[in-house]
């Protein structure tokens, strides 16, 4: 306002200052009226919420919904709450269409965001998981400091030449190219672990078997002072009569429990195959079954020298319980 303050008529002022004479005159006003915080400037556009096509009742609603149903329990045609099966919800619920852009924008104005599921297979008896993490493991555990005893947690996985999901860097717009055999080999191993960072490893070809499982067992059981108690998935192999024969032979030597069916989740060896899978080729990639065998080894006793990134294994949601 120094043009005014200075003399200038407001037409003198607007010319100065290249606008108009009422854009002059209507600061002006708002200087005698709010001084100089008048004249600053605010927020451009519409304020938020301001035009919005959902009232906050409405999102409160399909917040709810999305929460505590997945789509299949309110019979529609989606297996996970993608922005596609929101937005027909919508629809379904207020006979709103709104874009699936700005769909996506309301979902991050509520705190959801995309995710990678948890798989857990529909024959998973939520009563058995829940039994096992109140009851049955927490008994194995106290039977295991009664008894002196180690637990390890066992399973098998199989790893091939073609197993690597590093990424690598790249000029932008150029693909890395990861030459590999174009024919598939395949190695299986079996390994054991504790929450106290030790772990154990046997490579096979073809099929577990129950002698396979036992040759297993029985150098775990050298390699360690004390008894073993063995928690392991319900492979038919792990249940079979020679197994078990086995077992009751060793006089209280090892024991073997089972977590619930349909469980993966619960066992700790499935994080350290996953870990396995992703690094296991990321130095070499192997074009013979023996270099494939070498990679799993170099890799395994890698990890036999760090312990904690095998206690990390027990950080994860469904598997803290074990970590104690």
């Amino acid at each position: 306002m120094m043009c005014t303050e200075q003399g200038f008529t407001k037409l003198e002022a607007a010319i100065a200052l290249s606008v108009t004479r009422q854009n002059v005159g209507r600061w002006c006003r708002l200087y005698e009226e709010g001084g100089p915080d008048a004249l600053k400037l605010g927020r451009r556009g519409r304020n938020p919420g301001e035009q919005a096509k959902l009232q906050g009742w409405q999102c409160a609603n399909i917040v709810k919904l999305i929460t505590d149903k997945t789509p299949d329990q309110l019979r529609m045609p989606f297996v996970l709450w993608t922005a596609a099966a929101v937005r027909d919800l919508v629809i379904t619920m207020f006979s709103i269409v709104l874009p699936l852009r700005t769909m996506r924008k309301y979902l991050l104005n509520w705190d959801f965001t995309p995710q990678k599921p948890v798989r857990k297979a529909w024959q998973q008896n939520s009563a058995n998981v829940r039994k096992w993490l109140e009851e049955e493991y927490p008994a194995i555990v106290k039977r295991a400091k009664a008894r002196g005893a180690s637990i390890y947690w066992v399973d098998e996985t199989g790893v091939t030449n073609k197993c690597n999901s590093q990424r690598g860097y790249a000029p932008k717009g150029i693909t890395p190219i990861l030459r590999q055999n174009g024919t598939t080999r395949k190695m299986n191993m079996i390994s054991a672990l504790t929450n106290i960072g030790e772990v154990r490893f046997m490579c096979y070809t073809s099929t577990m078997t129950q002698l396979k499982f036992i040759l297993f067992l029985s150098k775990l059981i050298k390699s360690t002072d004390g008894p073993v108690i063995v928690i392991t998935d319900n492979l038919s192999v792990h249940h079979g009569k020679r197994v078990k024969q086995w077992v009751t032979d060793q006089k209280g030597a090892i024991e073997l429990e089972f977590i619930p069916s349909y469980s993966p989740e619960l066992n700790a060896d499935e994080y350290l195959n996953r870990d396995l899978k992703k690094n296991v080729n990321s130095k070499k990639t192997p074009g013979t079954i023996a270099q494939l065998k070498a990679n799993i080894a170099s890799f395994m006793h890698c990890i036999q020298k760090q312990p904690q990134r095998i206690m990390s294994y027990f950080s994860g949601k469904h598997i803290s319980y074990a970590s104690l």
